[in-house]
C-alpha cells in the first residue's frame, strides 16, 4: 500500500506539472528517481512485447512491461491532471506570480540535482550545456503561433506534448502554449470530462493517440542516450531546465493578448522583468518564501525517491 500510495503521488505530481506551462513532469520524474525506470517501461511496449505475450504468457509479458508500476504511476498522473486543471489553473489565474515563485524554486534546484548526477564534466558536457540552455531560452522568447483544431494538427500537438513530457526541463503545455494549441487542448479535457461533450471526446481521443505515438517513439531514443552517452544526455538536460527559468520567472509584462475558442482574452506574448516594473502586488516577501519553500521541496522529494517504487 505504501509503494502504490508513494508512486501514485509522484504521478499526481508529474500530472499537476504537466497543467502547467514551463513545467515539465520529466524534471519531477528525474528527481524522484523513477526517470529511467519509467522510460524503459515505455520502451518495452512494442512488437516484442506481444511476442513475450504469445509466447510466454500474460504474466511474462506484465512483467516486461513493469506494468505494476506504470498503473500506480498513471494512476497518479490521471489524478493529476484533473486536479490541474480545475485546481492550478484556477491558482495560475488568481495567484500566478506566488505559484509560478513555488516552480521557480523548484526547477532551480532541480537543475542542481541533475547537474549534480553528471559522473563528470568535461569540455563536451559543458558545451552540451550552453548549447542546450540557449535552446531552451529560445524557445521560451518564441512567438506562440495560432492554434488549429484539425484533427491532424490535433494528433501532432499529442507527439510533441508528450515527448517534451519526458524531456526534464522542456514542458509538454508550453510546446503546446507554442504551437497555439493550450487554449484549445485544456478546455477541450475540461470540457470532455464534465460535459462528455461529443464534439470534445473526439479532440480528446484524436490528442491521446498522439501522445501515445509520440511516448513510445521518443522513450526509445532517450533510452538510447543514457545506455550510451550518459553524461552528455544529463548534461543536456540541464541545460534545458536552466534555460527554461526565464519563462517561470514570476514577474512577467504582458506584451499582447489573443481571444481563445471560449471568447476569452489570455496571454499570447509576455516577458520576464524585475519586481519593481510589475504592474500590481509583485508580494515579494511571499515570493522569496515560495521560491525556498520549493527548492527545499525537491530534496524532500528526492528522499521520497530513495524508497523501494516496485
Amino acid at each position: 500500500m505504501d509503494n502504490f500510495v508513494t508512486l501514485a503521488l509522484k504521478g499526481m505530481a508529474m500530472g499537476i506539472a504537466e497543467v502547467i506551462p514551463g513545467v515539465s513532469g520529466g524534471t519531477l520524474a528525474f528527481i524522484t528517481g523513477i526517470y529511467e525506470r519509467l522510460l524503459n517501461s515505455i520502451q518495452a511496449v512494442g512488437p516484442s512485447l506481444f511476442v513475450t505475450l504469445k509466447n510466454e504468457g500474460f504474466a511474462a509479458a506484465w512483467k516486461a512491461l513493469d506494468g505494476t508500476f506504470l498503473v500506480k504511476l498513471f494512476t497518479g498522473m490521471g489524478i493529476g491532471v484533473i486536479v490541474g486543471i480545475f485546481g492550478v489553473t484556477h491558482l495560475m489565474e488568481n495567484y500566478p506570480v506566488l505559484l509560478w515563485a513555488f516552480f521557480f524554486g523548484l526547477i532551480v534546484a532541480s537543475a542542481i540535482y541533475i547537474g549534480k548526477q553528471v559522473p563528470k564534466w568535461g569540455g563536451v558536457e559543458i558545451v552540451s550545456l550552453l548549447f542546450a540552455a540557449a535552446v531552451s531560452y529560445y524557445i521560451t522568447l518564441a512567438s506562440p503561433a495560432q492554434g488549429n483544431e484539425s484533427l491532424w494538427f490535433v494528433f501532432i500537438s499529442g507527439c510533441i506534448a508528450i515527448s517534451a513530457l519526458i524531456l526534464p526541463g522542456v514542458s509538454g503545455s508550453f510546446m503546446l502554449l507554442l504551437m497555439g494549441m493550450y487554449t484549445i487542448i485544456m478546455p477541450t479535457i475540461k470540457t470532455a470530462l464534465s460535459t462528455f461533450d461529443p464534439d470534445s471526446l473526439k479532440l480528446l481521443v484524436v490528442f491521446a493517440l498522439g501522445c501515445l505515438t509520440g511516448l513510445m517513439t521518443f522513450s526509445r531514443v532517450l533510452s538510447w542516450t543514457f545506455k550510451n552517452y550518459r553524461s552528455i544526455t544529463l548534461a543536456v538536460l540541464t541545460g534545458f531546465m536552466i534555460g527554461s527559468l526565464n519563462k517561470i520567472w514570476p514577474w512577467r509584462q504582458v506584451l499582447s493578448t489573443r481571444v481563445n475558442s471560449k471568447g476569452e482574452e489570455v496571454v499570447f506574448m509576455d516577458k520576464s522583468i524585475l519586481p519593481g516594473s510589475f504592474e500590481g502586488e509583485p508580494y515579494i516577501f511571499g515570493v522569496i518564501v515560495l521560491m525556498l519553500v520549493g527548492f527545499v521541496s525537491v530534496f524532500i522529494i528526492e528522499k521520497l525517491g530513495t524508497k523501494p517504487a516496485s
